[in-house]
């Protein structure tokens, strides 16, 4: 059963037992009904740098920066970026009000569990845990994938690049490199949280400085720079894929964006090892964003000064192959020094900081397992909510390593279909995001409690502009990206998406519906 306790006139959080001393968010978690099983040892900060590491400007940025580049160009990438950016601080508003009032690692399930009414919760959560886990597996395979991709760009052009008879990796290498990735992340992740803590914060410093020393050394090494005209008003409509529309090409370019503005929800799951989940919580989600805001628009503007010639950068042709910031970091060192070893470091700092978001997207994913397991939600649930002696989520951990490299197997198969699970990431996760949000702005506008962080009176106007904008970019991202469209062209991110939906649904239809009665209780209540 749903712990359905909402009623705050018992004695208050900070005075239970007539000491203030009483962690918050232990209590609460308590009054929810959940044993602290997890041990309570991450700061506000530490917090906070689980989720600016996953964000990590450096992986989105870079990895995508290609598709900023075909669709709109520097302008599209510079502009877009605060559109996005802007539409999510209401997602994550909206997320760190509920998180606030609901600190617990299941995080969004049991926040639609508790918003969405008796009737409808255990529905609300079985729909809302799925989107939100099979999310992150995408997640966690995608950027290190990424990783693995870019580990393969630097080999390359450390071997002379493409043009000078540098090794080229087959796929099959690249997934190899993908799986050791995985499983030093599963290593790591299987650390007392204390050290894991430590990897956090050394990886929320190591985006802040890496942002701050690329955006200002780059275009300070290129001999060539773009102007600030080209950099702000430059807009790309040879994209080579027969579209010619700037308003749908904008579109299309802010994938870039949302893409890399998109995990913030680990700060929730890590809240059962937060002191003061309650408030700190929320400020993890909040600062996360807007610090990523910032710097990302640094880091964007600062490489796209050294952008000269956009046909050259995503030709497959130049020496890393298409890859577009690599080749940029490349040749703004070769024509400074005559060497491009300097690019290839540059390539390194940020190889570090994908490693690093990918370290604490595992972080997350094993939370949401362990949360959803508990619940009884996932197969063999009594299995992968177990801790060892350190309270870590050990099964959790190796589980969530194993199914995000079982997703990126598909890239053996097609590229098409390792990008259309991938699109999960984006969409499905921001799904998983707006279904609590739109529960709280809805059946439980007059029921919801906030927490000590909240959006008072605005609450429910940031709630509609959040849910409207996630409902906006699922349309947005599922259109055609090339005319005319064939099998090689269609975007399948509706077909994955949908897929992944239809399962999902039936699946309650069809057993779960049975049994599954939403987040259960651990404690005697």
């Amino acid at each position: 059963m749903v712990y359905d306790r909402d009623k705050r006139d018992l004695p208050t959080r900070a005075a239970q037992n007539g000491a203030d001393a009483v962690d918050s968010g232990h209590t609460r978690l308590h009054e929810l009904g959940y044993k602290q099983e997890l041990k309570r040892d991450l700061s506000v900060i530490s917090n906070f740098a689980f989720s600016f590491s996953i964000i990590s400007v450096l992986t989105g940025i870079t990895t995508l920066f290609n598709n900023g580049l075909r669709y709109g160009g520097t302008a599209s990438m510079v502009y877009g970026w605060f559109v996005a950016g802007f539409f999510t601080m209401f997602v994550g508003s909206s997320m760190a009000e509920i998180c606030s009032a609901y600190p617990t690692s299941g995080g969004l399930y049991y926040w639609s569990a508790k918003l969405a009414g008796r009737n409808w919760a255990p529905f609300a959560s079985w729909l809302t845990g799925w989107f939100n886990i099979v999310g992150q597996w995408a997640v966690t395979a995608s950027i290190d994938f990424s990783l693995a991709q870019l580990i393969q760009v630097i080999i390359l052009l450390s071997t002379g690049g493409k043009n000078g008879g540098g090794y080229e990796a087959s796929k099959y290498v690249v997934i190899g490199f993908h799986g050791g990735i995985l499983f030093l992340h599963a290593i790591i992740n299987s650390l007392p949280i204390s050290v894991l803590s430590f990897f956090g914060q050394l990886a929320a410093l190591w985006n802040l400085v890496g942002v701050v020393v690329l955006m200002i050394l780059i275009p300070c090494v290129a001999k060539e720079r773009a102007s600030a005209k080209f950099v702000f008003t430059y807009f790309n409509t040879d994209n080579g894929e027969g579209i010619d529309s700037k308003p749908y090409i904008f579109v299309l370019g802010l994938l870039m964006s949302q893409y890399t503005l998109t995990g913030y929800d680990a700060s929730a799951h890590m809240t059962e090892e937060t002191k003061n989940a309650d408030k700190n919580g929320p400020i993890g989600i909040i600062s996360s964003i807007g610090i990523s805001i910032i710097f990302g628009w640094g880091y964007l503007v600062g490489i796209t000064f050294a952008v000269t010639n956009i046909t050259y950068l995503l030709s497959d042709e130049n020496d890393a192959a298409g890859y577009a910031i690599a080749e940029i970091f490349y040749l703004a060192f070769k024509s400074r020094f005559g060497s491009g070893v300097g690019g290839i470091i540059c390539l390194g700092v940020v190889a570090v900081a994908i490693f690093f978001c990918g370290m604490s997207s595992v972080t997350s994913n094993s939370r949401m397992a362990y949360a959803f397991s508990r619940d009884g939600a996932m197969p063999l649930s009594s299995l992968w909510h177990q801790v060892n002696k350190q309270e870590v989520p050990i099964n959790a951990v190796w589980l969530s390593a194993f199914i995000s490299f079982c997703m990126a197997l598909t890239s053996l198969g097609s590229i098409v279909a390792f990008d259309a699970m991938v699109s999960i990431a984006v969409i499905g996760l921001y799904i998983a995001y707006a279904l609590p949000i739109f529960f709280r702005v809805t059946l439980a506008r007059k029921s919801f409690v906030p927490g000590p962080f909240n959006l008072g009176r605005y609450g429910e106007l940031v709630g509609w502009t959040a849910v409207l904008w996630v409902a906006t970019i699922s349309v947005l991202f599922s259109l055609p990206v090339a005319y005319p469209i064939t099998k090689e062209t269609l975007n399948y991110t509706p077909v994955a998406v949908g897929g992944l939906l239809i399962l999902t649904v039936c699946s309650w239809v069809f057993s779960a519906r049975h049994w599954f009665r939403g987040p259960i209780t651990n404690i005697d209540t």
